[in-house]
């Protein structure tokens, strides 16, 4: 993206320029972390909505999914409004909508009305997130643009750490119905600061919306898989719905491909992946997404479920993982910049194997959590540390630097996908467990994401 200023600088530029590159990063670091704390603070009160509106697992499902769809759909569009209309109007408007659309998710009647907010949650969601990399972007100069995006990737990580104990404090102490509020007065607040503070800039009008269709079938694609997996226990796997969701999803990925490669204006540049790292870095984000975001849901599910742990007790139960993540995020990405960003992937992909490993092995039908889950926790936590903030980073450092945005916006989308599938096939597993397999099929969907987690890594090496 190219860089057009609307605003003259200070008497010392070069003072400005410092001041106005702190406070983007900042804001724009906080954009990240508002709009992908949502993606997984809905984990730890997921048996308590459930149970509040009376919704069966598999359509409570679609409250996570609708969201990580539509956002994952809408990035790269999104990226283009705020290029063309304005990179400041464009944030600023996604964190007032996103306020908005979590007032409603929070009063929400029924789970039908719930996964509709999350979806047009996810709208605003879409709008911030490329905008506030471009803000980064156009405040640094090229050399320092992998600082400033590997900073901002990794609030997804801290985020992500963090979920858990905040949506368990509110639900515990207030009600679910919290999770989506809090979102209001923050996203209010940050919208009130950027108005006075952020730099308004926007590129030439020199490029075309990008294809609608490649985008309605980036979420659709994943929508029929989605859903197969999700209603196969309910409808019984050869169903035809269920078959026919399964084949149609397959089937419509060669359509997407072509039409990114014939596409005047393409959802996703293809040329991009002639990259070798940009092209495995992202098949490994896609793994290890699916890896992450299955263990994160099943996690706190078998806490509350099979432990019987409250929502705030699962959340302190699991809180050693994510301190892990928050206090190794920032030495993970100066490990990779001086070590390479493949030693460290593979390093955080063993990690993850062996933790999620020892879930698997060590927690069973009783409570024992010292020596059964914290030890799985930490390496989890570890192996998440070396991986989630380094990805973007790492997608991002073959192109050139006026392909960091969008780079970094297919990287989110295939984050968000494998957010999809993880959700989806850990649902599909417990749903068809019976009484007597259920803590078995925990352990057979934590081995699935051992697998995929320690793939995440070695593929990067190929």
């Amino acid at each position: 993206m190219s860089e057009v200023g609307s605003t003259t600088r200070s008497a010392d530029p070069d003072s400005a320029a410092r001041s106005g590159a702190r406070r983007a990063l900042l804001l724009g670091s906080l954009g990240m972390f508002v709009v992908a704390l949502d993606t997984t603070i809905v984990n730890i009160a997921f048996t308590t909505i459930a149970g509040s509106l009376h919704a069966s697992t598999g359509r409570l499902a679609w409250v996570l999914n609708a969201y990580s769809l539509v956002f994952a759909a809408l990035l790269i569009p999104a990226g283009w409004v705020a290029d063309r209309y304005g990179r400041k109007r464009v944030f600023l408007a996604g964190l007032v909508g996103f306020a908005a659309m979590s007032a409603l998710c929070a009063a929400a009647p029924d789970v039908g009305v719930l996964i509709a907010g999350r979806g047009l949650q996810a709208v605003f969601a879409a709008l911030v997130v490329p905008s506030s990399l471009a803000l980064i972007l156009q405040e640094f100069p090229p050399a320092q643009r992998p600082m400033a995006v590997g900073t901002w990737g990794s609030m997804g990580a801290v985020a992500a750490a963090l979920a858990p104990t905040a949506g368990a404090l509110l639900t515990e102490y207030a009600s679910w119905r919290w999770i989506f509020l809090i979102n209001v007065p923050i996203a209010a607040g940050m919208a009130f600061f950027g108005s006075r503070v952020l730099r308004e800039t926007r590129a030439p009008a020199t490029s075309r919306f990008p294809d609608p269709v490649g985008a309605v079938l980036v979420a659709a694609i994943p929508a029929l898989l989605s859903l197969s997996l999700l209603q196969g226990p309910y409808w019984g796997w050869s169903d035809p719905r269920v078959i026919g969701g399964f084949v149609l999803g397959f089937a419509l990925l060669p359509v997407f491909l072509w039409r990114c490669w014939t596409a005047a204006n393409p959802v996703m540049d293809l040329a991009l992946f002639k990259e070798r790292q940009f092209r495995l870095v992202n098949a490994g984000t896609l793994l290890f997404a699916t890896a992450f975001f299955g263990l994160l849901l099943s996690g706190v599910v078998f806490l509350q479920t099979d432990w019987h742990y409250s929502a705030l007790r699962s959340a302190l139960a699991t809180a050693p993982g994510p301190l892990v993540v928050i206090v190794l995020a920032r030495p993970a990405g100066r490990m990779a910049i001086r070590l390479g960003h493949r030693r460290v992937l593979l390093a955080g992909a063993v990690a993850w194997f062996l933790g999620a490993g020892l879930l698997a092995i060590q927690a069973g039908g009783s409570a024992h959590w010292a020596a059964d889950w914290l030890p799985g926790t930490i390496l989890i936590g570890i192996g998440a540390a070396l991986t989630l903030p380094i990805q973007p980073g790492a997608a991002a450092k073959s192109l050139p630097p006026r392909q960091f945005a969008v780079g970094s916006a297919i990287n989110a989308s295939f984050r968000q996908l494998g957010a999809v599938l993880g959700v989806s096939i850990f649902v599909a597993v417990q749903s068809s467990a019976g009484p007597a397999t259920y803590v078995d099929a925990f352990h057979h969907v934590w081995w699935t994401f051992a697998a995929l987690g320690l793939a995440a890594g070695l593929v990067v090496c190929l």
